[in-house]
Formats: structure tokens, C-alpha cells, sequence
């Protein structure tokens, strides 16, 4: 079983800083992404899509549902992926678009973009 707690902790406190934001800065522009709410909602989207692939499961649209919302819509699926690695046994690989990746890595990463998000929407 991996360790998703790091994982959950990151994403819960930048959902829980998103939840709180008012609409100015959810609306402010960040390198990369028109606002803080389109990198979050990137985000999400990234770590749905790794959800799914960790269940094996079909892509699928990963909605924008309004700046308002980019907290929820992060944490449900970080805590998606975080029930799905942790599904998965040791030593297990997450078939991606460009091939198998180890699960621990894939859980590292999504750790990763969160705390990158993060720094990004300070």
C-alpha cells in the first residue's frame, strides 16, 4: 500500500486556500494560465486523468464548473487519486499514454504538481 497521506495534505490545504479566495484573486492572472482558478482547474484535471489511469479506466472530461469551484473540484480528485493508488499493491504500474509508470512515481508527481500549484498561486 502506498503512503498517500502527502498527497492528501497537500491537496486538502491548497483546496481548503482556494475555498477562500475571493473572486479578485481567483481571477488574477499566474504565469501559464489566464488565473489561479484555470491552474487549479488544470491541476485537477491532471490528477483526475491519473485517477482514472490508476483504476484503468476510460479518459474522460473533467468539467469546468467556475472559478468558485476549483477548490472542490481539486479536492475531489486528489482524494481520488489517493483512493485509487492506494487500491493499487506495491510495485504496481499506472498505464499512461506514454507507457507504465510505477505507481510510487506517479503518486510523487501528483505530490509534486501540487506543491508546483501551489507555489504558482501564491
Amino acid at each position: 500500500m502506498h503512503d498517500v497521506q502527502p498527497l492528501v495534505e497537500a491537496v486538502d490545504k491548497l483546496a481548503d486556500r482556494f475555498r477562500s479566495l475571493p473572486q479578485s484573486k481567483l481571477l488574477g492572472a499566474v504565469p501559464g494560465y489566464p488565473s489561479r482558478a484555470a491552474a487549479v482547474l488544470a491541476l485537477a484535471r491532471r490528477l483526475a486523468g491519473l485517477a482514472l489511469a490508476a483504476e484503468g479506466g476510460p479518459e474522460r472530461e473533467f468539467p469546468d464548473a467556475g472559478a468558485f469551484a476549483a477548490g472542490d473540484q481539486l479536492a475531489v480528485a486528489g482524494h481520488d487519486l489517493a483512493a485509487a493508488l492506494t487500491a493499487l499493491p506495491e510495485g504496481a504500474a499506472v498505464a499512461l499514454p506514454d507507457g507504465p509508470v510505477a505507481a510510487g512515481e506517479v503518486l510523487a508527481g501528483a505530490v509534486a504538481a501540487v506543491r508546483e500549484t501551489a507555489e504558482l498561486c501564491a
